[in-house]
């Protein structure tokens, strides 16, 4: 068989709807006609208008082919996209007439084909080139590699739209009685926005506005008597909102359920009308256009409107939008009910998280409306709209404090100690406290419109172990070092629990794990109410398109890196506590005839002695569960949280500007596994800065009294701004454009400040560790495709390219490299 290697981004079928009846061509125009030069040296254009079968029209070599050696492979155009083109062009035929059996048969099949060819034009391939610059750099070198990636890629986010098509408006528009005709373009899905004109930034090639704007509406010839229009419903109610806004609960996989044959097909176009929608088609086209006839393929010679005036013609009409919309209910047989707002969401908003309107704009010294407990002016003032968090909702803080005040009650903390917190800890408190956090984080909450945006400033993703033990030593005190910390809360949402594994419904079986967890998040909260650390709930709990692809990707990546508990001897040391925290938890009576049994004591030990020996090691561990019969009922789960995953830790770290800060060597070998897969590799920067950090221990103040103690001093803030420098550095530069004295000086300044917060920590008197760092700093950064293609899931749409920093700390006296010195602690 032989391969195909012209590749037809518009399909011919397609083409051959827009043929005049009785003719085999269609009219070609050429807007970027090729120049060549005449005999006396001027510059001349080629040939722009012509007549053109399909087999000349809309095609490319070797766009879809992918390459092995020497050998080139046509399957995605043999196989993926004529799978999709059959099934797209029976849609395209249903929808162009009015049997509403048919539209409920390929319903699913035409918002394949729209989102796939979106896609698939040399204009959709640059855009999505683009979210990955990896495949980028490597088309230089090797291009057969970059276009083997980019066909991956291709179809790793293929459905990208579709949520957002099916669940607004659907319209369905005539020119059959009109003499003008809608045109083709070479990038048949049309993006418009009457708010985002071509002259716009936004719309500079090879970019479209978001289809998850409000105002964005999507046009596709269905051919040259039929157009669909697709319309967000928040729009189409109040043309006035704003355009450039994200719809409402913008999730691009969202199981939705919606009618397969609502669609309006009631209006007849005028000529003008249709000239109108061709002048936006031909705007948003790269190259060529086509049609049946040669004047509709020049509607800017008829159209005299604006670019915003335009949108009076694509409005579906009010009168219809009763179609859709509304709450829906479903009943299934085994007594469940699904319910569905009008955006999709499984539940309706919960009035406590939500914020009033501002009726006037906030002054400077106003409480930022982003809750991030700073004014105005120290905050959100001087940055743009789009790298703001949201302005209507709690923020993440907000929340951590209520659930901290609902905590509060809940315990008594205000007058009870630790221990009568443990005595005096019930399965019923247990279960409301997890109800009280599943309260706080509804399912379909947009966790990235609450995270801060990569805005030049310096922050960092923690990712390591969240057993209070361990993460006292390090994380806590890493803004003092590396500007606020994200860390992921040791809480969890019941609800994304199977039912048998749900701390509301079996609180028994997480009594030491509610301990672990209360423990940790009282150490965490004084520092995320001071602003330093921004306590973030799982991703994946309110996106289970994104856990599944996360998942389904570490399982692979995972093969490949072989790493146990004996690597990490910080956390084998508490695993083994836990082992024996769990001992503890047996029947007095069984424990104390172990005990007895493996004493090699002569004279006999008491049993009453034991009993109390039992109890009062129970005391004196602050994690063991003082309750009795804890082991009953199904016994303990014992939950080791590793978390952030690496694939969370650079999704978060590139969709909040941000450093990846890790005390687990298991995750600084995944990050350095991922600059072994970059195809170019990556360029080391910042040598000397790096030869210092890791040259001498660094102090880290234990607890977050010692932190807070020294924290407001000068010296800790010029730290944050030295790291901010560098990781600004890495992040805009090149090996072609290095500063080398900038470099020196960045490392120069850091041996000084280090050994002024180490001589501030000793007279300051806090508790302390001595640290090594080693942090990497990288031109390219750290980054896989497989991150970008989560953050362009979930519908980010400010996110870094990569990760150009990334920072490991170790305890000085374990570190390898220790050269002997000793660990110490104030």
């Amino acid at each position: 068989m032989s391969v195909t290697r012209k590749n037809h981004y518009v399909p011919q079928w397609y083409q051959e709807r827009f043929f005049t009846p009785g003719k085999t061509t269609h009219c070609l125009l050429d807007l970027k006609p090729p120049t060549f030069k005449r005999r006396d040296g001027t510059a001349a254009s080629g040939r722009c208008l012509f007549d053109s079968p399909t087999a000349r029209a809309f095609v490319e070599q070797d766009l879809y082919s992918t390459f092995f050696g020497a050998g080139v492979n046509d399957e995605i155009e043999r196989m993926f996209f004529g799978d999709i083109d059959r099934r797209g062009a029976d849609a395209v035929r249903a929808f162009c007439g009015d049997d509403q059996g048919a539209w409920h048969e390929h319903f699913m099949d035409l918002f394949e084909f729209l989102d796939i060819q979106k896609l698939r034009t040399p204009k959709g391939l640059a855009w999505l080139r683009q979210q990955y610059p990896e495949i980028g750099r490597v088309s230089e070198k090797f291009p057969g590699a970059a276009q083997n990636q980019l066909m991956v890629e291709m179809q790793g986010i293929r459905m990208l739209n579709i949520t957002t098509w099916t669940s607004g408006v659907r319209e369905i528009v005539s020119a059959e009685r009109a003499g003008v005709k809608f045109i083709v373009s070479d990038h048949p899905i049309t993006v418009y926005n009457h708010a985002i004109p071509p002259s716009d930034a936004r719309n500079r090639y090879p970019e479209d506005p978001s289809t998850a704007l409000k105002g964005s509406q999507t046009l596709f010839p269905l051919g040259p008597d039929h157009l669909l229009i697709l319309t967000n419903l928040e729009y189409a109610r109040n043309p006035e909102t704003n355009p450039d806004a994200k719809r409402t609960f913008a999730r691009n996989y969202q199981s939705t359920m919606v009618s397969t044959i609502e669609f309006i097909k009631k209006r007849h176009l005028t000529d003008d009308q249709v000239a109108e929608v061709n002048l936006v088609i031909k705007a948003r086209a790269d190259r060529y256009v086509a049609g049946s006839r040669r004047e509709d393929l020049f509607p800017e010679k008829v159209v005299s409107k604006s670019w915003a005036d335009l949108r009076t013609t694509f409005l579906p009409p009010s009168d219809e939008l009763y179609r859709f919309g509304g709450e829906m209910y479903a009943s299934f047989e085994n007594g469940d009910v699904y319910y569905q707002d009008e955006f999709g969401r499984t539940e309706k908003p919960r009035e406590w998280l939500l914020k009033e309107k501002l009726k006037t704009p906030p002054r400077p010294r106003d409480y930022c409306p982003c809750g991030s407990g700073q004014s105005f002016g120290n905050c959100c003032r001087d940055k743009p709209a789009h790298l703001r968090t949201s302005w209507t909702e709690k923020s993440i803080r907000e929340r951590n404090m209520m659930f901290m005040n609902a905590l509060t009650k809940l315990f008594q903390l205000k007058t009870k100690d630790w221990d009568t917190i443990r005595r005096e800890m019930t399965d019923d408190k247990i279960a409301r406290m997890y109800r009280l956090y599943e309260a706080l984080w509804p399912l379909e909450t947009d966790l990235l419109a609450l995270l801060p945006k990569p805005d030049g400033k310096m922050r960092s993703v923690y990712t390591g172990s969240l057993h209070p033990k361990l993460i006292l030593e390090f994380a806590l005190g890493a803004p003092l070092y590396f500007g606020e910390v994200i860390i992921q809360n040791p809480f969890l949402i019941s609800r994304t629990l199977q039912e048998d594994k749900r701390p509301t419904l079996h609180p028994r079986k997480y009594r030491g794990e509610a301990l672990k967890t209360l423990m940790t998040f009282f150490q965490l909260m004084p520092l995320v109410e001071a602003g330093l650390i921004i306590l973030i709930p799982d991703p994946c709990d309110f996106d289970f398109h994104l856990r599944d692809q996360m998942m389904a990707m570490s399982e692979v990546r995972s093969r490949a890196i072989k790493f146990g508990p004996a690597d990490d001897p910080r956390v084998e040391a508490v695993m083994q506590e836990d082992i024996r925290r769990t001992m503890l938890n047996m029947p007095k009576d069984f424990l104390a005839k172990r005990m007895l049994k493996m004493a090699s004591d002569d004279e006999p030990i008491p049993m009453n002695t034991l009993v109390d020996l039992v109890e009062k090691m129970k005391v004196e561990d602050t994690l063991a569960i003082l309750q009795e019969d804890s082991l009953t009922d199904g016994g303990q789960f014992e939950l080791m949280k590793m978390a952030p995953n690496f694939e969370m830790a650079m999704y978060l770290a590139q969709a909040t500007g941000a450093q990846i800060v890790t005390d687990s060597p298991f995750r600084w070998k995944e990050l350095q596994a991922a600059l072994a897969r970059r195809h170019l590799g990556t360029t080391p920067t910042l040598i000397q800065l790096q030869r210092a950090i890791a040259s001498t221990p660094v102090e880290f103040p234990v607890g977050h009294q010692a932190i807070l103690s020294v924290f407001d001093n000068p010296l800790f803030r010029e730290m944050g701004s030295l790291f901010r420098s560098a990781f600004s550095y890495t992040a805009k530069r090149s090996a072609e454009n290095l500063k080398p004295n900038f470099e020196a000086q960045l490392a120069a300044r850091f041996q000084r400040q280090r050994d002024s917060m180490k001589s501030l920590i000793a007279r300051a008197n806090v508790p302390a560790v001595a640290a090594r760092l080693t942090t990497a700093f990288r031109f390219g950064g750290f980054q896989d495709n497989t991150i970008n293609r989560l953050l362009l899931m979930s519908s980010s749409e400010h996110h870094l390219d990569s990760v150009p920093m990334a920072t490991l700390i170790e305890r000085w006296d374990t570190s390898p490299r220790a050269d002997n010195a000793k660990s110490r602690v104030h």
